[in-house]
């Protein structure tokens, strides 16, 4: 199946938090969307591998993904080396996107601005026909996405441009609530308390969201980065700001 959209991202929950609206916007318009998630999340403080798949599972079918599938690299521990980038490519090749969009490039989880460079250097690399990969037994054709864009993680920082998502904002609520182990925990559960695992992290999500919609006068918005420049066809591509 070839997507449109592709979100390479470190952990399950990683594109709940931070795209989630930006996908489901763009499968209403008719796209085929997907995530890659690079590693089971197995190092979390709380929960299990299997339950976060579980859990992961939920999510797309709520987010109503065309694909979602783990890599299964090591939490924590994987690399930007050859044997990861091989990994990788041979994904972005078996999807061909036209935009990847993945972690941020600089946050308070190594994992994700590790993730950042592993993934857009692997979409470069991915558009060399010297590279060979294969796939259940067949040689592999070349392919680089035309875009990757970083979205905003922990880190505050301005962003290049941002989403709409006003539309589907309630869905990315229920997302990221599909994520029950991490997010808006019970007071009385078993498991430790974690940096996201309250209720405040889950309320200073939707009020980013919120703060980026205001930029551009709309209700709710995600926000992206980007290391190449950005060109339009027609300033009809851009929605009008508040004046």
């Amino acid at each position: 199946m070839k997507l449109d959209i592709l979100a390479i991202v470190a952990h399950p929950d990683d594109v709940e938090l931070a795209c989630a609206g930006t996908l489901m916007v763009h499968a209403a318009q008719g796209m085929k969307i997907g995530i890659l998630d690079l590693t089971k999340g197995e190092l979390g403080t709380r929960g299990t591998p299997e339950i976060r798949a579980a859990e992961a599972a939920d999510s797309a079918r709520i987010m109503e993904l065309d694909v979602r599938e783990n890599l299964g690299l090591p939490d924590g521990f994987f690399r930007n080396d050859t044997e990861e980038q091989l990994k990788v490519i041979t994904m972005i090749r078996k999807y061909r996107p036209e935009v990847v969009l993945t972690n941020a490039r600089e946050d308070r989880h190594p994992d994700h601005g590790r993730a950042a460079v592993l993934v857009a250097d692997s979409c470069f690399l991915s558009g060399l026909r010297r590279i060979e990969t294969a796939l259940d037994g067949q040689s592999q054709e070349a392919w680089r996405p035309k875009q990757v864009f970083h979205m905003l993680q922990n880190k505050i920082e301005n962003p290049d441009f941002v989403v709409d998502i006003s539309s589907v904002i309630e869905r990315k609520k229920d997302a990221i609530r599909a994520f029950k182990t991490q997010f808006l925990a019970p007071a009385a559960d078993n498991e430790p308390a974690t940096f996201i695992s309250s209720p405040a992290f889950f309320e200073n999500i939707i009020s980013r969201d919120r703060s980026f919609g205001q930029l551009v006068g709309v209700p709710y918005a995600e926000g992206f980065t980007t290391a190449k420049m950005l060109g339009i066809r027609s300033f009809n591509d851009l929605i009008g700001n508040v004046t």
